[in-house]
C-alpha cells in the first residue's frame, strides 16, 4: 500500500492546477480592463466633441471672444488627451501586471512539475531495485504488488506526457515575456509623448494669457493688434522656413516646392508645409544620430549604405535621427524618411525579388533588407514628379517636399477634407496601425495648426 499512497500524492502534486486562483485573477483583470476601456471611451468622446466645437469656431468671423474660445477649446482638448494618455498607460500597466502574474504562476508550476518528475524517477528506481525476496517478505500480497507495478507503468507514460507539458509551458512563458517587453516599450513611448502634450498645454495657456493681457477684453484693441501683426507679402516671402537636417530656406522657396508638390499629388501646399514644420519642431529625434548605432541593423542599415553610395555621399557624415528609447531611429532629411520607406519612393529595388516591398514574400524580411539593391530610374517616383536628372535624394529640399507630399497622398490627404488630412498626418507619424491611438493626437493637431497658419499666409500672398 505504501507505493499506492505515493502514487496518489505524486499525481496530485504533478497535475493539480490552481483553477480557482486563475479564475479569480482573470476575472479581476477583465473587470479592470473593462473599467479602463470605459474611461478611455468616455475621454475619446469628449475629445471628439471638443474637436467639433473647434471646427465650428474656426468657421466663425475672427473676433477676440472667438479666439479666446478657441484657445480654451484647444487647452481642454489637450488636457483630455493627457488624461486619455494616462488611462492608456494604466491599461498597459494593468496588462504588464497581468503578464507578470502569469509568468510567475507558470514558473511556480514548472518548478512543482520538475520536483514531481524527480520524485517519480526516484520511485521508479526503487521499484526496479525491488527483489523477489522483498516481495516474499512484504506485507502486501502478490496481486497488490503487481497492481502497484502497473500503476508505475502508467506513471512512466504520465512522465512522458509531463515532459511535453513542461515544454509547452516553457514556450508559453517565453511568449508571455515577449508580449510583456512589447508592452513596456509602448509604455515608455506613451510617457514621452505625454511630456510633449504637457508642453503644448503650457504653450497654449501662455498664448491665451498674453492675448488677454494685451487686450484686457477690448475688441477694438484686439483688432488693432491683429492688424499690426499682419505681415506684408514681402515679409512672408523672405521669412525663413526651418528644415530638419538642412539649412533654412526663404518661405517663398518653400512655398514654391510645396505648390509644385500640390500640383503633382493633390495634397494642399499648406499641409505639406505643416508636416515639415512639425517634423522640424518636434524636437525629439533631431538629426544628430549615427547610422551605425541608431538605425535598425537588419532593416535599414543595408539600404542606407546603398542610398549614400548611389548619391556619392559619405554615410558617416550624413545626419540621421537619434534612436528613441522605444524603437529605432535613422530617419533621413527634412521629411524624416527611414531608409526602408524611402526605397519605394526613390526607385530602389531588391535584386533578388525585383520589388521595393517584398510583396511576394519570396524572402524572409531580414534576408530581403540585406539586398543586394539596385537603382531603377524608371521606378524613381520622386524624380518623375520633380523632373530631376539625378537619383532622388532625401536630404535635398525639393525632393524632400515632393516625397513628403507623396507619402501624405498615399495616406489619404489628397481627399482634401480636414479629417482626411489630419489622419494622413497621423499615419505619417505613427503608421496605419497606431494612427487612431489618442496618445498620438498631438501630432495630427500640430500639423493642422501649422497648416492653418500657412494657409493664411498663402491666402495673403
Amino acid at each position: 500500500m505504501r507505493f499506492r499512497f505515493v502514487l496518489l500524492v505524486l499525481l496530485a502534486v504533478a497535475f493539480s492546477v490552481p483553477a480557482i486562483l486563475f479564475a479569480q485573477t482573470a476575472s479581476d483583470v477583465a473587470a479592470r480592463r473593462a473599467q479602463l476601456q470605459a474611461q478611455l471611451s468616455s475621454l475619446e468622446a469628449q475629445i471628439n466633441a471638443t474637436q467639433g466645437a473647434l471646427d465650428t469656431l474656426g468657421s466663425q468671423h475672427k473676433s477676440l471672444q472667438r479666439d479666446i474660445d478657441i484657445f480654451n477649446a484647444q487647452i481642454k482638448k489637450a488636457q483630455l488627451q493627457v488624461q486619455a494618455t494616462e488611462v492608456a498607460i494604466e491599461q498597459l500597466s494593468s496588462n504588464i501586471t497581468s503578464h507578470t502574474r502569469t509568468i510567475s504562476t507558470l514558473d511556480n508550476r514548472l518548478s512543482r512539475e520538475k520536483e514531481s518528475l524527480a520524485q517519480i524517477m526516484r520511485q521508479t528506481q526503487a521499484i526496479d531495485d525491488y527483489s523477489i525476496v522483498d516481495v516474499a517478505f512484504s506485507s502486501q500480497d502478490v496481486s497488490e504488488f503487481f497492481q502497484d507495478l502497473d500503476a508505475f507503468a502508467a506513471m512512466k507514460q504520465a512522465l512522458n506526457d509531463s515532459f511535453t507539458q513542461i515544454t509547452d509551458t516553457r514556450t508559453q512563458t517565453a511568449t508571455e515575456k515577449d508580449a510583456l517587453q512589447d508592452k513596456l516599450s509602448q509604455q515608455v513611448q506613451l510617457k514621452q509623448i505625454q511630456v510633449l502634450e504637457q508642453q503644448q498645454i503650457q504653450s497654449q495657456e501662455q498664448q491665451k494669457q498674453k492675448l488677454l493681457t494685451q487686450t484686457k477684453g477690448r475688441e477694438s484693441t484686439y483688432q488693432s493688434i491683429i492688424a499690426s501683426q499682419r505681415k506684408t507679402a514681402a515679409q512672408i516671402r523672405t521669412e525663413l522656413f526651418s528644415l530638419r537636417d538642412s539649412a533654412a530656406i526663404p518661405f517663398g522657396k518653400a512655398l514654391q516646392y510645396a505648390q509644385e508638390a500640390e500640383r503633382a499629388t493633390g495634397v494642399r501646399a499648406a499641409v505639406t508645409l505643416g508636416v515639415l514644420k512639425q517634423e522640424t519642431d518636434l524636437g525629439q529625434n533631431l538629426g544628430t544620430g549615427n547610422w551605425k548605432t541608431d538605425m535598425s541593423p537588419t532593416r535599414d542599415q543595408p539600404v542606407f549604405v546603398y542610398v549614400t553610395q548611389l548619391l556619392g555621399l559619405d554615410p558617416d557624415r550624413m545626419p540621421v535621427s537619434r534612436k528613441p528609447s522605444y524603437g529605432w531611429g535613422g530617419a533621413m532629411g527634412p521629411g524624416q524618411f527611414i531608409p526602408s520607406t524611402w526605397v519605394c519612393y526613390a526607385g530602389l529595388v531588391n535584386v533578388n525579388t525585383g520589388d521595393c516591398a517584398n510583396s511576394a514574400r519570396s524572402l524572409s524580411w531580414n534576408d530581403y533588407w540585406q539586398g543586394p539593391w539596385k537603382y531603377v530610374a524608371s521606378r524613381d517616383r520622386v524624380r518623375k514628379l520633380t523632373g530631376g536628372g539625378d537619383p532622388s535624394n532625401p536630404w535635398n529640399n525639393e525632393d524632400a517636399f515632393m516625397a513628403t507630399a507623396m507619402l501624405m497622398a498615399d495616406n489619404g490627404a489628397a481627399a482634401g477634407t480636414r479629417s482626411a488630412e489630419r489622419m494622413a498626418a497621423l499615419r505619417y507619424f505613427a503608421g496605419y496601425s497606431n494612427a487612431s491611438n489618442p496618445a498620438y493626437a498631438f501630432y495630427g493637431d500640430g500639423v493642422m495648426g501649422h497648416a492653418d497658419d500657412f494657409q493664411q499666409m498663402i491666402d495673403q500672398l
